[in-house]
């Protein structure tokens, strides 16, 4: 059965004037002080941009997303709840967990909000997830205090109820909506359109700078001789032809050479800028530059530790308090597994597995697990080293020993 999605909103109401939508600093968007207009689209048409945003959806979305059940030992999953299906697999008839979740992680990233949708059956329990467009959602609170959404369709505008909406705000002030890195950094992103935009004009000149033609008489059609120039020696196309000069007539250039603009520089830096802004290494959208075989390892680890692992929480106590009724909450919780991620190499990794089997905190089941290999019968035995003391032991025996030797 196709689940309709909007169909629990309350009936659609006339727009209410001189009201912003996406967040209540959506006037951040916009010019800048390049004279380039930043929003959330113009930003992913530059290809730093794009590859943070690619990169960071696409590690959250990649990761399994378990609900998980509290027990005497820890945790178990949960595989038997409603929600590890919708969450692991399939949070809606139209798309899977993997598309879902980087949907959600791209709205975090541009506009600093993410919303779903929560579809939910009589008795309160979650049947789908849809996510909704952060552009469109407003937040804010009636004359009594209480919270509601307020959603913007092509037909009219809804309101939503707290519970119906599955809402991870980003970085804010209030607590309540978050802060878009794009409008908070629009300066250095707008610095990165223009750099990139005075490439393509370079080179649709024919990587030549602009000049001007000198003539020493008076010139009776100079729209003509302009137009004549242009239409021969303009462009990458017509790019190191001859050019013949009539009548006395000279080229003087007047333009920037890009090495004295420092163009290639300019670009590099608002490289590294944008991945300060996202806090993604360098590395990881092909900027090498101060990336060694050496560092590249400890780069990655940190940025699991630093940059992956705050957003996995943000998206996880979300889910836990929008998704999990007030019963289920301390016996259920939504986690990630990130173990994949901070695998080192091969020899690293078989020297800690090996250290954790002979100290007894590691089972060679739990080895095959974790390498994604089947387990083995009798592998679920920790052992330790028989060799090994307690230190009180240790003094104790030296001292039988110093005994026997006098006898």
């Amino acid at each position: 059965m196709k689940i309709p999605v909007l169909s629990r909103l309350l009936k659609p109401r006339a727009s209410p004037k001189n009201r912003l939508y996406g967040s209540t600093y959506s006037f951040f968007f916009g010019g800048t002080a390049s004279g380039k207009t930043v929003n959330e689209r113009t930003a992913m048409q530059t290809t730093a941009v794009y590859a943070c945003v690619r990169i960071l959806a696409e590690t959250i979305a990649s990761l399994p997303l378990n609900v998980y059940r509290s027990t005497d030992n820890g945790k178990e999953k949960a595989t038997d709840h409603q929600l590890y299906y919708l969450l692991h697999d399939e949070p809606n008839p139209e798309m899977t967990s993997f598309v879902f979740r980087e949907t959600l992680m791209s709205h975090l990233l541009l506009w600093g909000n993410a919303y779903a949708q929560i579809i939910r059956d009589g008795r309160g329990k979650v049947l789908a997830l849809y996510p909704l467009l952060p552009d469109r959602m407003m937040v804010d609170r009636t004359t009594e205090g209480q919270l509601y959404y307020e959603y913007r369709k092509d037909t009219g505008y809804v309101i939503l109820r707290p519970e119906d909406i599955l809402h991870i705000p980003g970085l804010g002030f209030d607590g309540l909506v978050g802060y878009s890195p794009i409008a908070m950094a629009k300066d250095a992103i707008g610095m990165a359109i223009a750099t990139e935009e005075y490439g393509g004009k370079f080179f649709a000149n024919g990587a030549s700078p602009g000049g001007v033609l000198e003539h020493p008489g008076v010139v009776k059609d100079p729209a003509r001789i302009r137009e004549s120039w242009n239409a021969v020696y303009q462009g990458s196309g017509n790019a190191h032809r001859i050019a013949v000069l009539e009548e006395g007539m000279k080229f003087q250039s007047i333009g920037i050479p890009p090495e004295q603009a420092q163009f290639l520089e300019t670009r590099k830096f608002q490289t590294e800028e944008i991945c300060r802004i996202f806090r993604v290494p360098p590395h990881l959208v092909a900027n090498l530059d101060k990336a060694t075989f050496s560092n590249i390892e400890h780069q990655s680890i940190s940025f699991v530790v630093h940059t992956i692992r705050p957003w996995l929480v943000r998206l996880e106590q979300g889910m836990n308090k929008a998704l999990l009724s007030p019963s289920e909450k301390g016996r259920y919780f939504v986690g990630f597994v990130v173990d994949g991620l901070l695998r080192g190499d091969y020899a690293s990794r078989m020297q800690g597995y090996a250290i954790g089997i002979q100290n007894g905190f590691l089972s060679p089941n739990d080895v095959r697990t974790l390498e994604n290999m089947n387990t083995i019968e009798h592998g679920d035995i920790y052992a330790m080293n028989g060799n090994m003391l307690k230190l009180e032991d240790v003094g104790a025996y030296a001292n039988t020993n110093r005994k026997e030797v006098s006898q």
